[in-house]
């Protein structure tokens, strides 16, 4: 009777050990999956944010670049409102750079994606942080300064005026084409004023948002070199 039991204990024991041997590897295998499924996610979302910011990074510097491009016309300006030797070839180069305005263009995406997989996805907390503050925050922040922030929209605010003040000196030919402008460029007192200030306006707030510029391709820079590491891991 006694080796009946030891028996029958041997034999459900075994069963249960294999049962339960059985639901660890299952569970354990299941999991693993997860992992393998939830790291190819990661890698391919990281791909598509790391693409984006290739291009967003091309379209910062674009940017920084007609920046730039505003402030050598107000220097132009500036030595022409002064009477200085200025060079009337390419008065229409730096007319249109004076007071034109930009866009912010971002491939947000991948970050998109992100979100709706869960930002939790990223496993490594520094980048998925750094990612997070890229888009929500810096991306955000130039969208505003670009196109909302009424000071930046040099168009609207300023054109009319040089435009009043320049436009009865330029030059024209046959076609009704401007081929320059008449210098030494006399202008009245008082108008030559108002536009040296508003030269100062533009020229400051341009090297303002360059800074802003200078200091997100440098996070962008950043962020697209741990992506790049993460995804060769």
């Amino acid at each position: 009777m006694r080796s009946f039991k030891f028996k029958n204990w041997r034999k459900n024991g075994f069963e249960f050990l294999s049962i339960f041997i059985a639901v660890v590897s299952a569970f354990a295998l299941n999991n693993w999956n997860d992992n393998r499924r939830d790291n190819k996610s990661e890698q391919k979302i990281l791909r598509e944010i790391a693409n984006g910011l290739e291009k967003d990074i091309l379209d910062v510097r674009g940017n920084m670049g007609g920046h730039k491009a505003g402030i050598a016309a107000c220097n132009f300006f500036r030595d022409a409102f002064a009477e200085k030797d200025v060079k009337s070839d390419s008065l229409m180069i730096h007319f249109f750079a004076l007071t034109r305005d930009f866009i912010s263009i971002q491939n947000i995406a991948g970050y998109e994606t992100l979100k709706s997989k869960g930002l939790e996805l990223i496993d490594n907390d520094s980048l998925r942080l750094d990612i997070i503050s890229l888009y929500e925050y810096d991306y955000n922040s130039l969208r505003k300064l670009e196109e909302e922030y009424s000071e930046m929209q040099f168009n609207k605010n300023y054109f009319k005026e040089f435009n009043q003040g320049l436009a009865p000196k330029f030059q024209f030919d046959e076609n009704k084409n401007v081929i320059g402008i008449h210098l030494p460029l006399k202008i009245p007192d008082e108008q030559k004023r108002i536009l040296l200030i508003y030269l100062w306006k533009i020229e400051s707030n341009r090297m303002f948002i360059l800074r802003y510029y200078s200091d997100l391709e440098n996070k962008i820079s950043k962020a697209l070199k741990n992506i790049n590491t993460e995804i060769k891991r």
